[in-house]
C-alpha cells in the first residue's frame, strides 16, 4: 500500500485510542500544566476554563470532577501539586527489563564480533524504548542509517503515539512513522516514513493540526533534503533485505483491556497506567491537601486594636512584633476573658496524609503489576545486607511482570537485529561473513547473587558431583567469555593434578620445611 495521496485525518487511529494515548502521555510527562489542560478541556483550548460540563453529571461531569478536572476559581492561584508516579512506574519497568543488556549470540565469528558491538550500542536504545513502552503501551525499534553520521545502521526507539501500524494475525506487517518537522500556526509539515518488507517509503505533507494535507516534494523542506538524496526508486529506498521488515514492535502487555472491542487496536499493547489514572489523580489530591495543611498550619497571632500602631489617616495600622512595652487598658479583666494576644495554630495531619499516600502508591503499583517494595514502600531493610533470594521473594510480583514483558520484547529484538544484519550484509553496506539467521537473544537476571551465595551454590553442586569444573567457573564468573573460562579450568585442573601427584608437603631432602613429610591431614606415613 503506498503513502496517502489525498487529504485525510491524521493520525488515522481510532478516537478511543487517541484519547487514551493523549491521557497516558500527559501523566507520563509529569507536567501539571499538561494534566490540567488535558482534564479541564480534553485538549480543546478554545473552550473556557470554567464551563458547565464540570458541574453536571454523566461521563463528562465525572472526568471533570477529577482533581485535575476541577477549575481554579478566578483570582486564585493554582495550588495543585503533582507526584510523578507515572514516570517512576515507566522508568522502573525499563530498569527491570534492561538494567543489564540482553546477551546476543550468533553463529559465525564475524557475527559474534558484530553482535558484541551492537550489544553495547543497543543498550541505551532499549532502556529508552522500555520506558515509553510501559507508558504508552508499546514501542518500535526502527532501523536507520546516515553515511554522514556512521558507516553502519543503528536502531532508534519510537513511541506508540508516533506510528500507525498494520497487523496481520498479531504480527506487525507494515508501519508508518510520522514526525512533525515544522509547525507554524495552523500549518503543519509532516514527514511520513512507511516501512514495508524490503523497502522504506518517504513522503512530505503540508497540512493542519488535524489533517494530513497535500503531498509535496521532499526537497521542499530542509529536514527531509538528506532523505531525498537517498531515494533509490520513485519515493522509496530499497533496503536490500526483501525478507525483512526494518521495524519491529514490542507491546507492553497484551491484551489491552481498554481496546478489546476496537478492531483497529486489537493487537496494540496496554499501558502500565491503564486503570490507575484515578489512583494517581487521588495521590496528587492527597499530596496537595498535605501541603495545604502545612501552609494553613503556619502560626498566626490575633492582636487587639490597642496593640496596633497607626500609620496615619487612611493608611491603616500595623503591629511591631519587636516592641516590648505596651500601655494597658484602664479596665478590669473579667474572669474567663481571653488573653489580649491569641495564637492560632492549625493542626497538620501528617500521619493521615502519609498513610493515604502510601496506600494509594501501593495499590497503584499492584494494579500496574509491581510489588510495593519496588518503589521503596517497605523500606530498604534497615541498612542490613539483603540476599538475592530475599530480594526475589520481596519483588516476586515485579519479577513476574518483568518475565511477562520479556516474552514480548525478545522477538522484537530478534527481528530488529536480524533485519540489521541482513541490511548490512546486503548491497547497501556489503559486509561479508554475517549470518542471515536471526541471533539468539537472552535476557540477563536483573538481580545478581552475591559472591557468598554463588560460592555456596558451587560447593553444594561439587559435593553432589552434579556440575563440572567448567560449569562451576561459569556460575562464579557469568561475565567471562569462553577463553577466560577455559584458562581458569586449566589452572584448576593443573593445581588439582599437582596436589594428587604430591600429597605430602616436602622440601629439599625434607630440610627447612615445617611438617615436611607430613600429609595435609596431619597423619604420619605410618598412621
Amino acid at each position: 500500500m503506498p503513502l496517502p495521496d489525498r487529504d485525510i485525518a491524521w493520525p488515522p487511529t481510532d478516537p478511543v485510542v487517541q484519547t487514551a494515548l493523549a491521557d497516558w502521555d500527559a501523566w507520563y510527562s509529569s507536567e501539571p500544566d499538561r494534566l490540567g489542560d488535558r482534564y479541564l478541556n480534553r485538549g480543546i483550548r478554545e473552550l473556557p476554563e470554567n464551563r458547565p460540563s464540570q458541574y453536571r453529571g454523566g461521563l463528562i461531569g465525572t472526568v471533570s470532577r477529577w482533581f485535575w478536572g476541577q477549575p481554579t476559581e478566578p483570582g486564585q492561584k493554582r495550588e495543585k501539586l503533582h507526584i510523578p508516579l507515572a514516570g517512576d512506574i515507566a522508568r522502573t519497568s525499563s530498569s527491570l527489563l534492561f538494567s543489564e543488556p540482553p546477551a546476543l549470540t550468533g553463529v559465525s565469528d564475524a557475527t559474534k564480533e558484530r553482535l558484541e558491538k551492537l550489544q553495547e550500542q543497543l543498550h541505551p536504545t532499549l532502556l529508552e524504548g522500555g520506558e515509553v513502552c510501559a507508558a504508552l503501551g508499546g514501542a518500535y525499534l526502527r532501523l536507520v542509517w546516515d553515511e554522514e553520521i556512521s558507516d553502519r545502521p543503528w536502531h532508534t526507539a519510537v513511541p506508540a503515539d508516533q506510528a500507525v501500524p498494520e497487523f496481520a494475525h498479531g504480527r506487525l506487517r507494515t508501519v508508518t512513522f510520522w514526525t512533525v518537522v515544522e509547525a507554524d500556526g495552523n500549518t503543519v509539515w509532516r514527514h511520513l516514513e512507511r516501512h514495508e518488507r524490503g523497502r522504506i517509503l518517504h513522503g512530505l505533507y503540508i497540512g493542519t493540526p488535524g489533517m494530513l494535507g497535500r503531498r509535496t516534494a521532499l526537497q521542499d523542506h530542509p529536514a527531509t533534503e538528506a532523505v531525498a538524496r537517498t531515494i533509490t526508486r520513485e519515493d522509496w529506498i530499497d533496503t536490500g533485505a526483501p525478507q525483512h521488515l526494518t521495524a519491529s514492535y514490542a507491546p507492553n502487555v497484551r491484551p489491552a483491556r481498554a481496546w478489546r472491542n476496537v478492531p483497529a487496536a486489537a493487537y496494540w499493547g496496554q499501558s502500565d497506567f491503564q486503570g490507575i489514572e484515578p489512583l494517581m489523580d487521588s495521590l496528587d489530591e492527597t499530596w496537595s491537601s498535605w501541603i495545604r495543611d502545612i501552609i494553613n498550619g503556619k502560626g498566626r497571632i490575633v492582636v487587639p486594636n490597642s496593640m496596633l500602631d497607626s500609620l496615619g489617616p487612611g493608611k491603616g495600622a500595623a503591629w511591631n512584633e519587636d516592641r516590648r512595652v505596651y500601655s494597658g487598658l484602664n479596665m478590669l479583666q473579667r474572669p474567663g476573658d481571653p488573653s489580649p494576644l491569641e495564637v492560632v495554630q492549625f493542626e497538620i495531619r501528617v500521619q493521615q496524609h502519609l498513610d493515604t499516600c502510601r496506600a494509594l502508591v501501593s495499590e497503584a503499583a499492584r494494579q500496574a503489576g509491581y510489588s510495593a517494595s519496588t518503589f521503596g514502600e517497605h523500606g530498604d531493610g534497615g541498612g542490613q545486607a539483603v540476599t538475592a533470594t530475599e530480594i526475589k521473594a520481596r519483588e516476586r510480583r515485579s519479577l513476574i511482570t518483568r518475565s511477562r514483558k520479556a516474552l514480548y520484547w525478545k522477538p522484537a529484538i530478534t527481528d530488529a537485529l536480524a533485519a540489521q544484519l541482513a541490511v548490512e550484509a546486503g548491497p547497501l553496506f556489503g559486509v561479508s561473513g554475517l549470518d542471515v539467521e536471526p541471533p539468539k537473544v537472552e535476557f540477563q537476571d536483573s538481580i545478581s547473587e552475591g559472591l557468598g551465595e554463588l560460592a555456596t551454590t558451587v560447593e553444594v553442586l561439587n559435593r553432589a558431583e552434579a556440575a563440572s569444573r567448567e560449569t562451576s567457573v561459569r556460575i562464579l564468573h557469568p561475565d567471562w567469555d569462553d577463553k577466560q573460562v577455559t584458562a581458569e579450568v586449566d589452572k584448576i585442573m593443573t593445581e588439582t593434578s599437582r596436589n594428587v601427584a604430591d600429597p605430602f608437603e616436602t622440601g629439599a631432602e625434607g630440610e627447612g620445611v615445617p611438617n615436611a613429610g607430613v600429609p595435609r591431614d596431619g597423619r604420619g606415613p605410618g598412621d
